[in-house]
């Protein structure tokens, strides 16, 4: 009998901790929704809040040491840094979009500049902030932050998709000069062929759809062709340029200069850290992670631009990543969100450099003329040639990522994959292709959605 009375009283409870709950979390009636950040302080002050992904130790210390330098130098603002984890970042910021509790401030990538800009999700800065910031700023990645003349992000830093890395070690040994990078596709394919020893592959670069889908952004700019038309309203993908592209592709892969079975994800340099490969096509992040996990090896590590079809490299051979800083567009405070974003990014160039250097180890790279100014007079960084190769061979010339549909890309990539794994011939692979473009663009209302154009 004593039971019954004691399961009442422990739903007593539990009702009522819940209720203290409820009414602490600040949730509506369904308990799903965010509490509106609050826009004031005990101090007076205006507080803008702002949220960014935690990509490592060092990128949280210079973002809550730049902050707090900020709230000191004036006493009208002050900025709520939240840090999110970057396993929870694309959640968080949806669900606050979705809820209208966004912060004032976030960081964005380039690729959803545009889309948010056109939604209104994101506040144009230029009334708020001074015009030579935009002046300043290289004109290549000025274009992925603008939509119908206005600026809607502030670019902090840019990363190329594609580099050529390699082991200078495995050079010799293979009788090459470890000073000299293959520069053309064919130069590539032979130094390939000359490295392959073994278990150790010429070269290791995309292995799947998936990888394929992004990181051919850059080699589709390269032989100046993507798989639609400019104002999307049709499939572009059958012709010669693309057969080049594919056709390159597929004899490193039938060669055996690339493995059969990836080695690892793209972004990770270990098969080549590790002497699994003599080349490794991979981000300029790699340059972190070498430095970080394998500096015994740095000496024997070559950096170079990725071979082009032809030889030259004064044109894209990369596409860039890449966040910004962005206002939200039901920020109730624009003008002391543009502010400090221009403080922050586009003012005293020392800023940014000490991010470069000491956050990033010039795995990444600024929008900014006048950083690579000050960069280039810099003890470390005028004394090193990763920095210096990437920044004004390879940058300059990348291009954006696009904004079509991941349909788009995916349909690109399992074309190359029918032909290097299935051995699907290249024209019936193309016009497969080609089908799935169109038949995209005709089910979603696709033509003429280009906000670019």
């Amino acid at each position: 009998m004593k039971k019954p009375k004691f399961l009442a009283f422990m739903l007593t409870v539990l009702f009522i901790i819940s209720s203290i709950l409820t009414g602490c979390s600040g949730t509506g009636p369904a308990g799903t929704e965010e509490e509106k950040p609050d826009d004031s302080s005990d101090s007076g002050k205006t507080v803008l809040n702002f949220w960014t992904p935690q990509w490592g130790d060092a990128d949280k210390e210079w973002w809550e040491k730049n902050i707090e330098a900020y709230n000191k130098s004036q006493d009208k603002v002050e900025v709520k840094l939240e840090i999110v984890p970057g396993d929870a970042w694309d959640q968080k910021v949806v669900a606050a979009q979705a809820a209208g509790t966004s912060p004032d401030i976030t960081t964005m990538n380039y690729n959803k500049i545009i889309f948010s800009a056109e939604q209104g999700k994101i506040l144009p800065l230029d009334e708020y902030t001074d015009p030579a910031i935009w002046d300043d700023l290289y004109e290549n990645i000025a274009e992925f932050v603008t939509l119908d003349g206005k600026h809607y992000a502030y670019p902090m830093l840019a990363e190329p998709s594609a580099v050529l890395f390699y082991r200078k070690d495995m050079f010799k040994e293979a009788g090459l000069d470890p000073e000299k990078a293959p520069v053309t596709w064919d130069e590539l394919i032979e130094y390939g062929k000359k490295l392959k020893k073994g278990n150790v592959f010429g070269l290791a670069a995309a292995g799947n759809a998936a990888e394929y889908g992004w990181t051919h952004w850059g080699f589709q700019a390269m032989v100046g062709q993507q798989p639609i038309s400019e104002d999307w309203s049709e499939a572009t993908i059958v012709n010669e340029p693309t057969k080049e592209l594919i056709t390159f592709w597929n004899e490193m892969y039938q060669s055996g200069i690339l493995p059969k079975q990836p080695l690892g994800g793209y972004t990770d340099i270990k098969p080549l850290a590790e002497g699994q490969v003599a080349m490794q096509i991979n981000g300029s992040w790699a340059i972190g992670q070498l430095r970080n996990d394998y500096p015994d090896l740095l000496d024997n590590i070559g950096v170079a631009v990725v071979p082009t079809n032809d030889g030259n490299q004064d044109k894209p051979t990369a596409s860039l990543g890449g966040w910004t800083l962005t206002i939200d567009g039901n920020s109730k405070h624009p003008k002391e969100s543009a502010e400090f974003i221009q403080w922050l990014l586009a003012g005293d160039e020392q800023i940014m450099v000490d991010f470069f250097k000491d956050v990033t180890k010039f795995s990444k790279f600024t929008a900014r003329k006048s950083v690579d100014e000050v960069l280039a007079q810099d003890s470390e960084g005028a004394n090193d040639p990763w920095r210096k190769l990437i920044a004004e061979e390879v940058v300059p010339y990348a291009v954006a990522e696009p904004i079509y549909a991941w349909e788009v890309s995916m349909a690109y990539a399992t074309a190359l994959e029918r032909v290097m794994l299935e051995g699907t011939d290249l024209e019936k692979s193309l016009q497969t292709a080609e089908k799935e473009i169109n038949d995209y663009i005709k089910n979603n209302n696709y033509a003429g959605t280009n906000p670019k154009k």
